[in-house]
């Protein structure tokens, strides 16, 4: 029976929706500055990677900032700082990586362009983006464990569905205060200079983020009041996650392909493809993909509080059945209108969302404690990497081959191999949390 410590301090009670509120702002701060990036591209590329500049460093260095820093750090940063979570703590991870990732944005906005600094000007930009890699892959890591932890039980679907409210709020953030700064100047003032006050602007938020995650309460250790444990807490390595729990990472990794596939097809990529395949005028996008992201917004609580009540798998099998049978008839169905682009991006988000919604509830509940962060952060963010951040160039491939539509055939198989892996998830709904 375990003893009363005279004296032992009480543990801060956790106040779910104030945690649920500093995860939230943190999360949508790091999308923000995430997302910026690849909306103001277009516009500060040339200053930092001019396509006249001599050697071969710069060409290089601006592969580099897109493939290595996009494809390798977000895997990285979830091995490392999800491993960081689990020994220091959610909390001070947290707020390590919203200051990474603010760091990253002030180095954006205040870094010289190649005209005033050679090449240590895309040096800064592939270190900032690096930087912001490692932040953004951590962050969903000790960011899920942390939302979770701080739910009442019976409502753990709804807290997992703001990682996603917070992430899609931050791309229509980006996407709006871009359209509005690219209405407001000129083409040549935003290349300039305009492009850079959204990080600035990010880079401030960070810092308010901050300061709310500061005042969170810890929920890596969670011991009743005075009460001693009843044995020494085991030290966690770095790979233990993978030893003890292979079938756990196994599932992380299979179930995160499809939906980070479709996820990223349906939220930035299906304008392309249906320009690519029936001409659809890609400007008309923007707008729809506008009125789709709030809709698929809306969605996450709603399909969170449903899987609170009815289960996860359900909604995981709906997912499931849907992009494996539904997609290529779905993508079939675009043609050049815009009623029908915005039909097909609905439908699909909508599904979409079932998925999104609960996963990080899922994950979590695959996993102990003691190894939450790092079981979810290396298989997470590495099936992201091969599968989300890939998808536009499969699609380019298959297009430069003549054949592009055998992509909705590559997102359908791949979508059955998620969904056979979910019959194999235990529900875990009702599961209490270690």
């Amino acid at each position: 029976m375990d003893q009363e410590i005279p004296g032992a301090a009480k543990p801060a009670k956790i106040n779910g929706p104030r945690q649920l509120v500093a995860a939230s702002i943190g999360h949508a701060v790091e999308w923000f500055d995430w997302y910026i990036y690849s909306i103001l591209a277009i516009y500060f590329s040339a200053q930092f990677f001019p396509s006249d500049a001599e050697g071969s460093l710069v060409p290089l260095l601006g592969s580099m900032a897109v493939f290595a820093v996009g494809f390798f750090a977000r895997p990285l940063g979830g091995l490392l700082i999800g491993g960081l979570a689990d020994r220091r703590g959610r909390k001070f991870t947290l707020v390590l990586t919203v200051l990474g990732m603010g760091a990253g944005s002030l180095m954006i906005a205040c870094s010289p362009t190649y005209d005033q600094a050679g090449v240590v000007a895309p040096i800064i930009l592939v270190a900032a983006r690096l930087l912001q890699g490692l932040s953004a892959g951590g962050e969903y890591a000790a960011g899920s464990a942390f939302m979770i932890e701080s739910a009442p039980n019976n409502r753990r679907g709804l807290y997992s569905s703001f990682l996603y409210v917070s992430a899609t709020a931050a791309n229509l953030a980006a996407i709006g205060i871009a359209t509005i700064l690219s209405l407001t100047l000129s083409t040549e003032a935003m290349s300039t200079w305009g492009w850079r006050i959204p990080f600035a602007v990010g880079g401030i938020a960070a810092l308010v983020a901050f300061w709310v995650r500061s005042f969170s309460v810890e929920t890596l250790h969670q011991e009743p009041a005075g009460v001693a444990p009843s044995q020494p807490a085991e030290k966690v390595r770095m790979f233990t996650f993978f030893k003890q729990h292979p079938k756990s990472v196994f599932m992380v990794f299979g179930m995160t392909a499809s939906s980070a596939l479709v996820f990223y097809i349906w939220t930035g990529f299906l304008p392309t493809y249906a320009n690519i395949t029936v001409g659809f005028d890609i400007k008309q996008g923007l707008t729809a993909s506008l009125i789709s992201l709030s809709w698929f917004l809306l969605l996450q609580p709603v399909m969170g509080l449903l899987s609170d009540k009815i289960g996860r798998k359900p909604l995981l099998i709906a997912f499931g059945l849907f992009f494996t049978f539904g997609t290529v008839p779905l993508m079939g169905a675009l043609d050049n209108s815009f009623a029908s682009f915005l039909i097909v991006q609905l439908v699909g988000l909508t599904f979409v969302a079932a998925a999104t919604s609960i996963v990080q509830a899922v994950f979590c509940e695959l996993f102990p404690r003691k190894m939450r962060s790092s079981g979810i952060g290396l298989p997470y963010a590495a099936s992201v990497a091969l599968f989300g951040g890939t998808a536009p160039y499969v699609a380019t491939a298959m297009a430069s081959q003549g054949n592009i539509t055998a992509f909705p055939w590559y997102i359908a198989a791949l979508s059955l191999v998620s969904l056979i892996i979910v019959f194999f998830l235990p529900e875990t709904f009702k599961k209490e949390l270690d």
